[in-house]
């Protein structure tokens, strides 16, 4: 919410500064002077700025609510009352517009003098045909599997193991492979987080020397497809499970299937041998030092002589700055059970497994290129 405001304020700010161009007589009323700043600007009290952060959970939900109910999509194309909205999802007229209300005070739809609402360019990427699209993002920060998770983050800290085993006696994969529908869900979250990523990995790595790329744990193959569409001289393969791997015939891999080889099996176990590279994104991050050792040695059994590895993650910087990857950390602790790493982290995990970190890559986005080299 605090950055939400910040962004808010900057937006005001430049606003403000475009209209003052000319200089204005002042007038000045008992008013202003009662409001205006101190000499010295005041530090709010520690208490607002807490509940700034605490109240970041009623966003997260009114925001998944917003987009589970389509919201975005249907003010698409002009201003709409809660009433009209209602009428067209089939909820009450005044709950509705209390969430309404609510998501447009943190700049998530707009209300006008006449109580309509219409979009803005935060709920413009929760529609269904954005590009970029976080409505499957935002959905999911409003089930129940991942409200619950989080609820039990204090259980994760005291004993390092995982919210779902403990709440539903399984880990997270296996959950979605027995909840379908919560599993197609996430596989959407992670191809539209692509999106974003993908053309960043893209730009920011050349794959001119790579004639054949193994995305391992690729899900539905946007990125693949990404870095595919940008070298004609490149072969591909999507290399997943056998449920995840069904999604993707269809999927954004479609347009250069001719040079696409699809292929699922436990890259735990083994990848698809023979390639100059293999690259995984995101998928580090899900797994357990033990686990991530046994894919980077398969990696290592497969790649051709001379051949790279790529892990699109983020790396932790150290010191007390913003960083998503600090927070998708705590993610990794609930769910999954793996971690988000330091460059240092990385290179002891490479060299665990045959390979020597040979340098980290930035890229448009906070993910890096961590490339490993055979050592």
């Amino acid at each position: 919410m605090r950055r939400v405001s910040g962004v808010k304020q900057r937006l005001q700010a430049q606003f403000e500064c475009t209209m003052s161009a000319a200089p204005q007589p002042q007038i000045e009323s008992s008013v202003d002077k009662m409001n205006a700043p101190t000499a010295k600007s005041q530090t709010p009290p520690a208490h607002v700025g807490m509940f700034q952060l605490l109240n970041g959970v009623f966003v997260v939900g009114a925001v998944s609510c917003l987009a589970r109910l389509g919201i975005p999509d249907l003010v698409e194309h002009g201003p709409k009352s809660a009433d009209e909205l209602a009428s067209q999802i089939g909820a009450d007229p005044r709950a509705l517009y209390r969430l309404l209300r609510a998501t447009a005070c943190v700049g998530v739809l707009s209300e006008g003098p006449d109580g309509k609402f219409s979009e803005t360019p935060l709920s413009s990427v929760l529609r269904s045909n954005a590009n970029p699209s976080l409505r499957a993002f935002a959905i999911m920060h409003g089930r129940d599997w991942h409200g619950l998770g989080w609820s039990h983050l204090d259980y994760c800290v005291r004993t390092g193991k995982q919210a779902l085993d403990k709440i539903y006696g399984m880990p997270i994969f296996q959950f979605f492979e027995q909840h379908p529908e919560e599993g197609q869900l996430f596989q959407q979250s992670m191809t539209d987080l692509s999106t974003i990523d993908g053309p960043a990995v893209a730009d920011a790595y050349s794959f001119g020397e790579i004639h054949s790329l193994v995305d391992v744990g690729g899900g539905h193959g946007l990125l693949l497809a990404t870095i595919l569409a940008g070298n004609p001289h490149l072969k591909g393969t999507l290399y997943d499970m056998p449920h995840v791997v069904a999604g993707a015939k269809d999927g954004p891999l479609k347009p250069v299937m001719e040079r696409c080889t699809l292929a699922s099996g436990d890259m735990f176990c083994s990848v698809p041998a023979g390639a100059d590279a293999y690259i995984m994104k995101h998928i580090m991050h899900d797994w357990p030092d033990e686990g991530c050792i046994n894919v980077l040695k398969a990696c290592r059994e497969g790649v051709n002589s001379g051949g790279k590895l790529l892990v699109v993650d983020n790396v932790i910087q150290p010191g007390n700055d913003f960083a998503p990857g600090k927070f998708l950390d705590l993610q990794m602790l609930i769910f999954p059970g793996g971690c988000e790493r330091t460059e240092k982290q990385f290179r002891d995990l490479f060299a665990a497994a045959g390979w020597r970190l040979s340098r980290v890559i930035p890229t448009a986005v906070p993910e890096s290129i961590v490339e490993g080299v055979p050592a």
